[in-house]
């Protein structure tokens, strides 16, 4: 894992649209591996303010109240995610922009933080690691108020690729019993569509069946944090916090998904107990 060596202060946010075709564009002359030369820059973007309406309709979709003194807990990641975009569409990001996939995410909230506040956001590509089906990326992104640091979260994102890894390694231990069910949630087939727009992310695997089917989908998948921010919403989440999130397996839309608690743990669960997330959130 290696600091950033340059620092790139952006005067707006990237569009995601165009940095989405730049990566599918570029894709095939990406040479993934645990060895390859990444960006080292950090990306900064000061100044930052909430579109109001925009967070509206992603708490809307994500089950969030409407409206709060507080921003939802991951809604600064959406506000990163266009300069995570920018990094990794970009020539120098060795991994594939198509196919790359969420595995995890960690996020501390050190403050409450009001949708009114204005905020520097920064991004970085910390370091890659092999992966037994290809090579992972790890990115991380802080807010800061006031030059102090008041969100942060480590993002992973694997890109798969044959590797002289076993593809089985030692034994995993036995899995922990299914928590107890709170809720059975009906996901309508809009569910990507509606928190694309509230969220930028209009990745074409989330948007339809068509659009999907090329990149070995039989349906629309729901975004990865979506599915977390839902569980979130449901479970209630400390002022000061720290969560870890994991992405199993993708969600199908339209589809039907048990949520699932006790204590500090949270799951999604499909049919056949299929998990699809798994996290956990505890006070700091």
């Amino acid at each position: 894992m290696t600091d950033p060596t340059a620092v790139l202060t952006l005067t707006r946010p990237p569009s995601l649209a165009p940095l989405l075709a730049r990566g599918a564009l570029l894709s095939p002359f990406k040479r993934p591996g645990p060895g390859a030369a990444f960006p080292r820059t950090r990306l900064v973007l000061p100044g930052v303010r909430v579109d109001l309406a925009r967070l509206a309709a992603y708490e809307r979709i994500c089950g969030f109240p409407v409206g709060e003194d507080a921003l939802p807990v991951t809604y600064p990641h959406v506000l990163g995610f266009p300069l995570a975009m920018r990094l990794m569409s970009g020539r120098d990001f060795p991994l594939p922009l198509p196919g790359l996939v969420h595995t995890s995410i960690t996020v501390t909230r050190h403050e409450r933080l009001s949708p009114g506040g204005r905020y520097e956001l920064s991004v970085h590509v910390e370091g890659l690691v092999p992966h037994r089906r290809g090579t992972q990326a790890t990115v991380v992104t802080e807010m800061r108020r006031g030059g102090a640091v008041v969100w942060e979260s480590t993002s992973t994102y694997l890109a798969r690729h044959r590797t002289d890894r076993p593809a089985t390694g030692p034994r995993e231990p036995e899995p922990p019993k299914p928590l107890p069910p709170v809720d059975e949630w009906r996901l309508a087939g809009d569910v990507g569509r509606r928190y694309g727009a509230a969220s930028g992310d209009r990745n074409p695997i989330h948007l339809h069946p068509l659009t999907a089917r090329p990149f070995g989908f039989p349906r629309a998948v729901a975004h990865g944090m979506w599915t977390v921010a839902r569980c979130l919403a449901a479970h209630g989440v400390p002022q000061n916090c720290r969560l870890r999130a994991e992405f199993r397996a993708p969600v199908l839309l339209p589809g039907t998904v048990t949520y699932a608690a006790r204590e500090g743990r949270f799951e999604l669960r499909g049919p056949r107990d299929r998990i699809h997330v798994t996290g956990d959130v505890y006070p700091t």
